[in-house]
């Protein structure tokens, strides 16, 4: 995924979905971020960030938050928006190998007694449907990647929704877009959200997979590649 970012530098996040900056032109403005976590270790006071512009007049803001460089030099995707685009790319390009040779692709499509989008539905003749849930992995505490960085029941409900698939004999992956690039491992969050750490156990013990590739990330493309452990 190639991008085309400026720099800026970061005052505060604030209200989930607002960042105010100060650009190269020691202007300050305010931009959108497009992120619902808690961006722990992501959003610190003076680090680095790089943003897209759009060209739609009708935006209130303008500017959306894509990057963070931090002070150790890592970068960070924190628009969670690219985590399904780098999935879907990445299955395109045959990086990841346990997703390839499906005929079909789809995205968002509706599933589960709980009334739920899978992110990717993969289907072909001969095999059975791939319903594979994406998540975007941040949080890095102790050169340990965990996920989530705040309690999701929406997370919880999509390890129930995954539970079911497998039960019913079709293939269903979890996986895990490590979009930091100091990540080497994930882990569920116990410390964050026991819950989803009970159910993400539970899922890996009915078949569900459970997957997690890194990204290369700098201000001109991001672009997923390789696959990493995790460690329940």
């Amino acid at each position: 995924m190639k991008l085309n970012l400026k720099r800026a530098t970061l005052i505060r996040r604030y209200k989930r979905f607002l960042a105010d900056v100060i650009l190269d032109d020691d202007s300050e403005v305010t931009m959108h971020v497009a992120n619902t976590g808690a961006m722990h270790g992501c959003a610190e006071p003076d680090d680095t960030i790089w943003y897209s512009t759009s060209d739609n007049p009708k935006r209130k803001y303008p500017y959306s938050w894509e990057l963070t460089q931090t002070k150790q030099n890592h970068m960070i995707c924190v628009n969670t928006i690219r985590a399904n685009q780098l999935v879907e790319e990445a299955i395109n390009n045959h990086i990841i190998d346990e997703l390839s040779g499906y005929k079909t692709l789809k995205r968002e499509v509706k599933y589960g007694s709980e009334n739920s989008k899978i992110d990717i539905l993969l289907t072909d003749d001969d095999k059975v449907n791939c319903y594979v849930e994406v998540k975007s992995c941040t949080l890095l505490q102790n050169d340990h990647g965990y996920f989530p960085d705040a309690v999701t029941t929406r997370g919880q409900k999509h390890l129930r929704e995954l539970i079911e698939v497998a039960q019913s004999a079709q293939r269903a992956v979890l996986l895990f877009a490590v979009l930091h690039t100091g990540i080497s491992v994930v882990s569920p969050a116990k410390h964050i959200d026991p819950k989803y750490a009970e159910l993400l156990t539970e899922a890996a013990h009915f078949g569900v997979e459970i997957l997690a590739y890194s990204a290369v990330i700098s201000e001109d493309g991001i672009k997923l590649t390789s696959k990493i452990p995790v460690e329940l």
